[in-house]
């Protein structure tokens, strides 16, 4: 069959392959004529990231569509759904629909993650889930309706977020991890022990049974599934979530001839186009969770799967097609998220980073005190945890029920400015008894900080 018209062509329909619409909306609506997404989903853009609050009945899932795939064609945009595009065509500049070959001037690729399923015996019994996207939440959601007794397989974020959720409908929950000799302790690519030791508490504090040195070795049952076998013990159970991490989803890119880097993600510049060969490629860009990063802290190939960097990303490549010139040479990640109403974030490096991948032993800065003045109705308790390279702050980690993620937002410009201890001891900050303290918690760790030095 014959070439479709060029246009700018969006493969992928997550979050991030929405946001470059959103972007080119905000910037140039009357552009939306030039662009097409393409995606394999028949829902429009997800916020994946709820799903966990959506199972706990914060809302319903349905809200987790931001926008359906009408909307964007209103617009002017061409949205083509549940249409999988089966190559990209690099030499002529075209992909493939089936027989169907379409131009492109630019192309940007947003093709995700799939989940990562360890081997595990009885990994495919029915009963047994992922939560990788909205339609895996609803599937998970119907099966809740019934269950009594769960098992997480995963204690990283997901996994957390989604134990509480099935212990806040009254399901007896359990956690273990994927596989031995990983840290043994909750949220370990996020928090060091002692601040996931917080966490842990309030999880088994809402009846959750968190069994962080046990891994599990075997998913049981004849048909569905019935138990899970982890630390020598069989764990009763009716439904299983596998919230083990991901991987980048590029088998489209590789078998194009795009470089794929060491993290298994899309190699790109600072300007997010992709690379062939020797070139980086002025006309294909790649981001989203299908793409690796560079960390500002280690300044390594990473993987940073959040929604945050997606957006960030999105923003850079409408600039540069547009016609600016934006990049983003290093990313932190800061993270933040909320488990059985304890908001806990983190930005730049743990104490496992600074000690295995950067090589230095930290300096630590810790400290708990109130989010506002003690006499004021509502305060709440918050632990700032600051690690520094001799005065530099490199990592950032923070637990309350308030006021985490502007707390993190401020640390992550104080690692990208490469604050020490002491302009953060020293730095000016606003005070009213209703919403703050006259000396924040982030002042007293940098000054116990200071003192180790």
């Amino acid at each position: 069959m014959g070439v479709s018209m060029p246009k700018n062509i969006v493969i992928g329909g997550g979050i991030a392959g929405f946001h470059v619409l959103e972007d080119v909306l905000k910037r140039a609506p009357e552009q939306a004529k030039n662009f097409m997404l393409i995606t394999k989903e028949k829902l429009g853009w997800p916020s994946t990231c709820g799903i966990p609050f959506g199972l706990a009945g914060e809302y319903d899932l349905k809200q987790l569509e931001i926008r359906p795939p009408s909307y964007y064609r209103e617009k002017g945009f061409d949205v083509k759904t549940e249409t999988e595009v089966t190559s990209i065509n690099i030499e002529d500049s075209t992909v493939s629909i089936g027989e169907e070959r379409i131009g492109y001037d630019k192309l940007i690729i947003a093709t995700g993650r799939k989940p990562f399923l360890p081997p595990i015996k009885g990994i495919a019994l029915e009963g047994v889930y992922t939560l990788s996207t909205l339609t895996d939440a609803f599937k998970v959601e119907k099966a809740m309706k019934d269950a009594k007794e769960a098992v997480i397989i995963g204690a990283g974020v997901v996994g957390l977020e989604t134990a509480a959720a099935f212990s806040s409908k009254g399901i007896k929950t359990t956690v273990v991890r994927s596989r031995a000799g990983s840290l043994p302790s909750v949220l370990p690519l996020n928090i060091d022990p002692d601040m996931a030791a917080i966490v842990q508490k309030r999880l088994e504090d809402r009846g959750v049974q968190v069994m962080a040195s046990a891994a599990v070795s075997s998913i049981n049952g004849k048909e569905k599934v019935e138990s899970v076998t982890a630390g020598g013990r069989e764990i009763p159970a009716d439904l299983v979530v596998v919230a083990t991490g991901i991987r980048p989803e590029v088998e489209l890119a590789r078998k194009a001839g795009i470089e794929i880097g060491e993290t298994g993600g899309i190699k790109t510049d600072s300007a997010l186009h992709v690379k062939k060969g020797k070139t980086y490629l002025s006309n294909v860009y790649a981001l989203g969770d299908c793409v690796e990063v560079i960390s500002g802290v280690t300044y390594r190939p990473v993987l940073s799967a959040l929604g945050s960097t997606a957006s960030l990303q999105s923003r850079v490549i409408v600039d540069n097609l547009l016609g600016g010139k934006s990049i983003v040479p290093f990313y932190l990640s800061p993270f933040v998220t909320s488990i059985a109403g304890l908001q806990v974030g983190s930005v730049g490096a743990t104490f496992h980073t600074a000690t295995n991948i950067i090589g230095i032993e930290p300096i630590i800065g810790k400290s708990t005190k109130l989010t506002r003045a003690r006499y004021y109705p509502g305060a709440k308790q918050v632990t700032v945890k600051l690690l520094f390279d001799c005065e530099r702050l490199i990592g950032a980690q923070v637990i309350s029920e308030e006021t985490v993620a502007e707390r993190i937002n401020l640390l992550t410009i104080a690692i990208m400015k490469e604050l020490t201890a002491k302009e953060l001891w020293l730095m000016e900050r606003c005070f009213n008894p209703a919403v703050s303290l006259m000396t924040d918690a982030i002042v007293d760790a940098a000054m116990d900080a200071l003192n180790k030095m």
